[in-house]
């Protein structure tokens, strides 16, 4: 009886979860943009890691700004020779670029 309950209580919480709004958390940001396919959180790949940008930027009141512009300009030379390509709104929306900010310069 006390499975049978459980069961059905497990049954219930995964439909209503599967009924929510989807709101895309700032990991599936930076892979839909195509970020984790130079940068990684850990460690370095084309680009620096997502850990070391956020240890460079830490502290700088205007990071996230100077991190935005970056991201949709594009840029060369601060990491390395290999230049990072513009990423405009049709390739990361600003919400979802300020989230994806956010959570870099958090770790």
């Amino acid at each position: 009886m006390r499975k049978t309950r459980i069961t059905l209580l497990l049954a219930g919480l995964l439909a209503a979860a599967t009924t929510l709004p989807a709101h895309a958390g700032p990991d599936e940001a930076l892979n839909k943009a195509g970020c984790v396919a130079c940068h990684a959180q850990d460690k370095k790949l084309v680009g620096p890691a997502f850990k070391e940008i956020a240890a460079k930027y830490r502290g700088q009141k205007e990071a996230a700004v100077q991190l935005a512009d970056k991201v949709r300009k594009g840029g060369k030379g601060v990491w390395g020779p290999i230049p990072m390509p513009a990423n405009g709104p049709d390739k990361i929306s600003d919400a979802d670029l300020k989230a994806a900010l956010d959570w870099v310069l958090a770790l």
